[in-house]
């Protein structure tokens, strides 16, 4: 299935993670884990923010994305399912309207 990952980073950790290093290794682990078709990243009610757009293959892999997050950059996280334009469009297909 095809999810929205949005990160939203604690500041005193992005900061630390910033300041070690930490962060452009968690980033490369996480682009590899999930393979995602895009990634973005900016700022969000004031607090560093990502997206990424992926497919999550099985509900089993949201631990092994999230934890490194929540670990490393005191992130909160929201697993938002998507649809691209086909996916609207087959699902608009399937519509009985009388």
């Amino acid at each position: 299935m095809r999810v929205l990952l949005k990160a939203q980073l604690d500041t005193e950790k992005g900061n630390d993670a910033i300041r070690s290093g930490k962060l452009p290794q968690v980033l490369q682990e996480l682009m590899e884990k999930i393979k995602p078709e895009a990634a973005y990243f900016t700022t969000d009610g004031g607090l560093r923010t990502m997206f990424f757009f992926f497919d999550l293959k099985d509900p089993s892999q949201m631990p092994v994305i999230a934890e490194p997050l929540f670990f490393e950059l005191g992130a909160r996280l929201d697993y938002t399912p998507v649809m691209n334009l086909d996916d609207v469009q087959k699902g608009l297909s399937q519509l009985k309207l009388s």
